[in-house]
């Protein structure tokens, strides 16, 4: 039979507490006699006992004690000890916060109340939290920082010139501390080195040959400004990505380049050439001077020669004069007489000579003999010569008294 039938000896709800115990205390318990649920509030007390059990009170709160009793002195100790707890949770969570991690590539900038204070490296580390801010820089990064500006050169033209930077940390205290926006400072810095050593260069260099110099040299004086700001930066590379004249007269530039290159075209073909006649020249110039030196010794030798023969001649002559004056008489004779085509005949003594035409006989027989013999038409007149000279001499001797020498 259910609980609430009519009829039923035991007519108690399950909430109410009744039952076995009902009877004795007459209708207590935590509902009471009404057979309602437990007790909110007495719910909510057990437990704030308990709780203050925990907190260290060890006295437990009694219905039947006075107001100004044990229970006003648990209360007051539960005030204390609670934000005590809180306190200390604080503490730790406070202490927990205050390990960081530093990675490999950075460096940590530790500032003790705004003011710096380390640097710590890579690793775990500690530091009081609110007390010590840590800034993390990387230093290990290569950063890159590019501009094209317009600029005036020495000989007042307009490049445009543009060139790009890169750069590491290598002060993270410097880098974070004395300028307030380091690659702002960098840029300014770039601007006014590149603009100073444009400044003081001509177009030409800069837009031909120049570009390298004009990187080492905007890298020097651009290194040796950070230096002086302070800024922590140390430069890697400078490059001059490109240098080209404005565009409003880049057609301009353009004609100015070609006419340079057709005029170093024509000075490199014009070297060319030097360098192909020179050699030939100096080579028939020495050819000159060796025949010259060739001619010099060839008369001097012969001058020589000349010279003693006529001593040795001088030695026979004072000898035997008449001898040797009738020798050079008929030699000279010979000589003299041997180029021309006329034949003396000595008609006095009554002989009568056969004229031969010697001359015509061997001009008409040089082809023939050249053929023949292989001698040359000289060769033909030297033998003619020596032919004449011979009966010349003959005639001479067998009718000395008979020829009339002239020049005697």
């Amino acid at each position: 039979m259910a609980w609430n039938e009519p009829g039923g000896g035991n007519q108690h709800d399950p909430w109410s507490g009744g039952g076995r115990n009902g009877d004795k205390k007459g209708g207590g318990g935590n509902g009471g006699g009404n057979g309602g649920p437990p007790d909110l509030d007495e719910a909510l007390k057990k437990f704030q006992d308990k709780l203050n059990g925990m907190l260290g009170n060890g006295r437990k709160r009694r219905g039947g004690t006075g107001a100004g009793g044990n229970g006003g002195n648990g209360g007051s100790t539960n005030a204390f000890a609670l934000p005590g707890i809180i306190g200390v949770i604080l503490v730790a969570i406070w202490a927990a916060s205050g390990f960081y991690l530093v990675d490999q590539s950075e460096r940590g900038v530790v500032l003790r109340f705004g003011k710096y204070n380390d640097i710590v490296g890579p690793g775990l580390h500690w530091n009081p939290p609110i007390i010590d801010d840590v800034r993390e820089v990387n230093v290990t990064k290569v950063r890159s920082l590019s501009q094209t500006k317009s600029m005036l050169t020495q000989d007042e033209n307009i490049v445009e010139v543009q060139m790009s930077v890169q750069y590491q940390v290598s002060n993270p205290r410097d880098f974070l501390l004395n300028v307030r926006a380091p690659e702002i400072s960098l840029e300014n810095a770039m601007d006014s080195a590149l603009r100073h050593e444009v400044g003081s260069a001509d177009m030409n260099d800069i837009l031909t040959s120049g570009r390298e110099l004009l990187a080492s040299n905007v890298k020097s004086r651009l290194q040796s400004y950070l230096d002086n700001y302070g800024v922590g930066l140390t430069l890697q590379t400078i490059n001059v990505e490109s240098t080209s004249a404005p565009a409003a007269v880049q057609d301009s530039f353009d004609d100015v380049i070609k006419a340079r290159e057709d005029r170093q075209r024509t000075i490199n073909q014009a070297l060319a050439y030097e360098n192909s006649i020179l050699p030939e020249a100096q080579g028939q110039a020495q050819r000159i001077i060796e025949e010259a030196e060739g001619y010099k010794e060839s008369v001097v030798a012969k001058s020589q020669g000349e010279a003693n023969r006529f001593t040795s001649l001088l030695t026979e002559y004072q000898k035997a004069p008449e001898i040797i004056r009738e020798r050079m008489y008929l030699e000279t004779m010979g000589e003299v007489l041997g180029k021309t085509n006329k034949v003396l005949v000595d008609v006095e003594n009554g002989n009568s000579l056969m004229y031969l035409p010697l001359d015509k006989l061997a001009n008409k027989s040089s082809a023939a003999a050249e053929d023949s013999s292989g001698m040359s038409r000289s060769e033909l007149d030297r033998v003619s010569r020596q032919a004449s000279d011979a009966l010349s001499r003959s005639q001479s001797t067998d009718s000395s008294n008979s020829i009339r020498r002239e020049g005697r």
